[in-house]
């Protein structure tokens, strides 16, 4: 839960002890050394943890994909855990209290959550949330009295081990004195361990989960090292402290490396008087680490930006909502059920490479490509033509089928084209054979019907910004039709000499294959008329020569330069 109280360092002394604590916590992080004493390994009793990462009982790496739920404040609302699952989540982490700060939920209702998890195919991560900011707010609750609660629930959750992760305390210190949440967190830990609990258990971060001063960085191998099953997971907390790039790619990485379980258990995106924090980064490292995480929170919120559905309708989503659900890295592209409710592992198999592929209808502008089918172990989601010039790759097209023809080509020009498969986890196959095929020579009168003018209107070191005039009118920034006929659709053709580079154009959409560039008409400048003429506009890279184009050409006609 974001608190109230700021995570902010607000002074110049806490800032460096910030930064000392944070070098220390990357030492401390550092993998053991090859002769450190290791532990026996305990047989796997459901989730667990092995080699640094969380896994299922039959060993599948799992990735949380979820959101937080305020259960105890909002009983009621049964049925936000079938919503958040129809919305793609495979985990919901569910705020509980242990009746230190608010009303103790009962066996009876923790038994009908996990009931509910289990019916909705969604992994429970369990929560007591009274221990919140600990040491700087008066209200909250100690991890002990937290761990006493799980034991008064053993009953409940003996046997669920496949299905639920106990997180011992919500954020269980504040801002004051961190320091002080390390002997706590391994007391509660062995406390759970002692009383014969084989769950994955969870441990949140201090500073209010967001560990802004490094203790849970620096001490988490101490943390680790007291679980003698070696089945514990730990949970950051991501707001507004984690306001860059950097800071999150470097707390990630940092436990990664030292192969330290890690999650995010918590995390914002809207911005608040703290700061802005960096969703984008969050998610898009959590899935390239292949990291659990959780968003705050589903709804319900005191602080309304934060509610994912409003006023608990899934209809509804919030913009914070359908960035964490529908967005890039989101919960609907990457969320994968687990194996134990009968989902299938992920597929890491690649497809097999499309048969080699033949051309037909060949034009001075086009070419349709046909290739035999690839196969693979799920299915066939689609195909990538490559243009190949050496070494480097080209995407030229994408298809669902066997076939596609590419445009926006050069008349009397050698292309040579490859074909991979791809499926729908994003496997991609070996690339086919290639094929060379050349465009048929133009059919127009060189000069008859196209004239061209091109100038650079502005320069800066390394960019440029540059206009292509066509035509009969001479006016600058168009490309114009000198014929007696009107044009309807086009494709402009000419070569950089001096490996200059298109960034973004309007008027058209460029395809650049090294030097030559292709322009396919835009579709408000796709006709020209008799004598008439139309924009094109782009900025581009450069070196430090910047030379014109000696040559264009108009749907595969030979153009005048003026």
């Amino acid at each position: 839960m974001r608190p109230t109280t700021s995570t902010t360092p607000g002074n110049p002394v806490a800032v460096l002890l910030a930064a000392l604590v944070t070098v220390l916590g990357l030492l401390a992080l550092s993998p053991a050394p090859a002769h450190a004493v290791s532990r026996p390994a305990a047989a796997a009793t459901g989730l667990h943890i092995g080699n640094g990462r969380l896994l299922e009982g039959n060993g599948n790496d799992f990735a949380m994909r979820g959101v937080n739920h305020a259960h105890t404040w909002y009983p009621g609302e049964t049925q936000s855990l079938a919503d958040v699952k129809a919305l793609g989540a495979n985990t919901v982490r569910v705020v509980l209290s242990d009746g230190y700060r608010w009303s103790r939920n009962s066996p009876q209702d923790v038994a009908a959550v996990i009931q509910s998890c289990k019916a909705n195919r969604l992994i429970c991560v369990l929560e007591v949330h009274d221990t919140t900011g600990y040491g700087e707010d008066s209200a909250a609750g100690t991890l002990d009295h937290a761990a006493d609660y799980w034991i008064s629930l053993k009953d409940v959750l003996a046997g669920q081990e496949d299905y639920v992760i106990i997180d011992i305390g919500n954020e269980p210190w504040g801002n004051t004195n961190p320091a002080g949440w390390t002997e706590p967190s391994v007391a509660a830990v062995k406390k759970l361990r002692a009383a014969g609990f084989q769950h994955t258990i969870m441990v949140d971060a201090p500073n209010w989960g967001q560990d802004w001063q490094g203790v849970m960085r620096a001490n988490a191998r101490t943390v680790y090292d007291a679980d003698t099953t070696g089945n514990l997971l730990f949970s950051i907390h991501m707001y507004s402290v984690f306001d860059t790039a950097q800071e999150i790619t470097d707390y990630l990485n940092a436990f990664v490396t030292a192969k330290l379980p890690l999650v995010i258990g918590e995390f914002g995106g809207p911005a608040d008087q703290y700061g802005d924090p960096d969703e984008d980064t969050m998610m898009a490292t959590a899935e390239q680490l292949h990291l659990g995480y959780l968003a705050w929170s589903w709804s319900g919120n005191t602080d309304p930006i934060l509610d994912l559905a409003i006023a608990f309708d899934p209809a509804r989503l919030s913009s914070w909502g359908r960035r964490v659900f529908q967005g890039a890295n989101g919960i609907a592209a990457t969320s994968r059920e687990a194996t134990v409710f009968g989902g299938t592992a992920p597929d890491t198999q690649a497809p097999t490479a499309p048969g080699a592929p033949t051309a037909s209808g060949v034009s001075p502008t086009s070419v349709t490509l046909t290739w035999p089918a690839a196969g693979d172990n799920v299915g066939i989601a689609g195909y990538d033509v490559v243009r190949l010039n050496g070494t480097t790759e080209t995407t030229a097209a994408s298809t669902t089928t066997t076939t596609v023809t590419v445009s926006s080509l050069t008349a009397d020009t050698a292309y040579t084209f490859a074909v991979y498969a791809k499926d729908a986890a994003g496997n991609r196959s070996p690339r086919s054979v290639p094929v060379t095929v050349r465009t048929e020579k133009g059919t127009g009168t060189p000069g008859a019907g196209c004239s061209v003018r091109y100038r650079v209107s502005s320069e800066w070191p390394g960019g440029f910004q540059g206009e292509i005039n066509t035509g009969n009118t001479g006016n600058t920034g168009n490309t114009g039709n000198t014929g007696n006929t009107a044009i309807s659709g086009w494709t402009l053709g000419f070569g950089f000499p001096n490996g200059q580079t298109i960034s973004t154009m309007w008027g058209g959409t460029p395809t650049q294959n090294g030097a030559s560039v292709t322009v396919a008409a835009a579709s408000y400048t796709s006709t020209v008329p008799a004598g008439g003429s139309v924009t094109v506009g782009f900025t581009g890279g450069k070196s430090a020569t910047n030379a014109a184009p000696t040559a264009f050409n108009l749907n595969g006609a030979a153009c005048t330069t003026v």
